[in-house]
Order: structure tokens, then sequence, then C-alpha cells
């Protein structure tokens, strides 16, 4: 079998008969719409969407039809759940924390920074945490489940080399949302360049760094050429989740199969999504280093010095949203349990094999 053919199956083996037997011949035909944030080039979390449709299909014996929409073209990225609230769409995929404008604690269902890897994410999701999410999302009649994780991203393109904390003053950093919101107190200048201008302001000295998302995403803009240095890891995504966001009163609406199904293709697209980035990005940062980047981590001092403006930037917003507060307090008790075991097993025991690798 085709390394490709492999890993276009994976996500989907053994889910496609559990439904179909307790399926009742007169269960109804349902086609529903969905809408995106994400456009084609993010191929790996465009997979998702097409997983998650194929196993409502396949689970439904063809009884539920959805279909995609791309990015653009129903709803803009960022309106996409302004669609499924209006009816053009039962259901959005898209990252909550696009969407922190109506409640900024929606940014702790897509990753926070210094927040939780994949896996413990995924914990907390499935142990309350997306519990929690839903209550944020039920006064606009919505309704979500996690689909789809890019795992720890990259921490971006750099013109020049980082060698401390004092490098960051001053730097314009393609960098939105609430982690360039926490950087403006080390200085950083955080601004806006799209994907088909990024290159371009680097190379003209608009910006000094851009961050997107992982290897095999970031390969395709080869930004190596005008920002040579590539910083890892991206500590304000350690884990970026994407969830699947249903009209409410059409999920209250559903038959019980119906909604079980859904909840199981979104399993499907979570599961997915992250694999292939796990399976794709190894050979990816590969050719990219081949290509010319020089990967860099970041130093010490750069990240104690995004830790302290992180933590200050919660304590403020904590102080002045006490639901903010709530889930903050939540999501950050959980990842702290989680760093009690990832210490005892599963970091000495990564951290051990990935010496013993260097030394061949």
């Amino acid at each position: 079998m085709k390394r490709r053919d492999f890993l276009a199956g994976a996500g989907l083996a053994g889910v496609t008969e559990i439904a179909t037997p307790a399926l009742a011949q007169t269960s109804p035909t349902i086609r529903w719409t969905l809408t995106t944030s994400f456009p084609d080039y993010l191929q790996v979390i465009a997979s998702g969407a097409q997983a998650f449709v194929q196993a409502v299909r396949d689970m439904s014996d063809g009884r539920f039809i959805i279909e995609i929409h791309p990015a653009g073209t129903l709803a803009k990225p960022l309106d996409v759940l302004d669609a499924v609230r209006d009816g053009r769409a039962e259901i959005a995929q898209t990252a909550l924390h696009y969407h922190w404008g109506l409640q900024p604690a929606l940014v702790f269902a897509t990753g926070a920074p210094f927040g939780m890897n994949a896996r413990e994410q995924n914990a907390f999701f499935r142990f309350g945490g997306n519990d929690l999410i839903n209550e944020l999302l039920v006064d606009h009649k919505l309704i979500a489940f996690p689909a789809g994780n890019t795992g720890c991203q990259m921490g971006g393109w750099f013109t020049r080399e980082l060698r401390s904390a004092s490098d960051l003053r001053g730097l314009r950093w393609r960098l939105p949302g609430l982690t360039g919101k926490m950087l403006t107190r080390v200085g950083v200048v955080p601004t806006a360049s799209s994907r088909s201008q990024v290159a371009a302001d680097l190379g003209a000295g608009a910006i000094e760094a851009a961050a997107w998302v992982s290897p095999v995403d970031d390969e395709a803009l080869s930004l190596w050429r005008v920002a040579p240095y590539y910083y890892y890891p991206g500590w304000w995504q350690g884990s970026m989740a994407m969830h699947l966001v249903f009209a409410l009163d059409k999920w209250n609406a559903l038959p019980k199969q119906y909604q079980a199904i859904l909840r199981a293709a979104s399993d499907v697209a979570n599961s997915d999504v992250l694999a292939r980035y796990d399976a794709l990005n190894p050979q990816a940062v590969r050719r990219i280093v081949e290509a010319g980047a020089k990967l860099r981590p970041f130093p010490q001092e750069v990240l104690e010095a995004c830790w302290q403006a992180a933590q200050a930037e919660y304590r403020e917003m904590c102080e002045a949203d006490p639901v903010f507060q709530r889930v903050h307090d939540a999501y950050m008790s959980f990842r702290n349990d989680q760093y009690l075991w990832w210490q005892v097993a599963e970091y000495p025991f990564d951290n051990f094999a990935i010496r013993q690798r260097s030394k061949g």
C-alpha cells in the first residue's frame, strides 16, 4: 500500500460499519451544509472536515449528507459562526479562538499561550472541558465538539537571530489575537499580514517575523528565502484544537442516533488531523532545513520573558472577567495536574529516547 493511501484511510479505519445496523429503514434522510474557516491550502486541517463528512455518510448508510462549502464562499472565514446562527449553514469548522470577541474565554477552546499539548487538551475536553466551552456558546445558540488538532506549532520565521529578550523590543511580528496582545508587554509590535503578502512584507522589512502554523503548512510559503531563522516552539500554540460548531436548535431536533453519529464522526476528524500532522511534519521540517532554513530554539531568556508577560495578561483578564477566570482556572488546574504525570513518565521517556537517537 502506498504511504499516501495509508494516510488517507487511517482515520476512518474501523468506524464505517459501527452505526449502520442500528439505523432503522425509517430513519430520515438529512442534508446539511458545513462552512469552514480554513482555506484549502491548509490541507491537513481541511482534511478534517472531509474525514468528518465521509464518516457521517458511512455511519448513516448514506442517509446523512453534509456538503462542504469552502472558506469564503458561504461566509468569510471569521464569520462562519454568524452563518450557522442565521441559518445559512448547520455546521462550522473553525478555531474558536478566532471568535474570542464573543467571549474571551473561548481562547481556551483552541490553545492558550503556555497551555496544554494536544494529548492533555484532548483529555481536558473529554473530562469536562468541552462542557465548559459549550456553556460559553449556549447563549449564542451553538454547540461544539473537538474535531482536529495541529499539535504544537512552530514559533515562526525571523529575519534576524534572537539572542536575548531585549531583541523583542520593537520587533514587528505577524502574530494576532491574545498572543499579540500579551507580547506588547515585552515590546513586540504585533502586525497583520495576509498569507499572500507575508513573504513580500518580510522581504521589504515591513515585518521582521511571522508565525504561520507547522512545517507541513509552512513549507509552501518558502519563507526561509526572506526570513531564514525558523524558531521553535510556538509556545502560544502548544495545541491548536479545531471544533465543529452546530446550530443548537438543529442539533436538538436530531434523532439521538444521528447525534451519536455526529459525535463519533467528530472524534474521527479529531484523531485524523493530529495523526496527519504527526506523520507529515518530520519530513517537512527536514526538507525546510535542507532548503536553507536555520532551525533555532527560542533562547531561555526569551521564553521566560514571554512567560511572565502571559501570566501578567492572564491575571489582568481574570480580574476583569469572572467568566474568563472560571474557565482559565479550570484549564490551568488541569494543565498543572497533567504536568505532574508528564514529568514522571512521558517527558523523561521522550527526552532519553531523543538523546539516544542523537548519539546514532
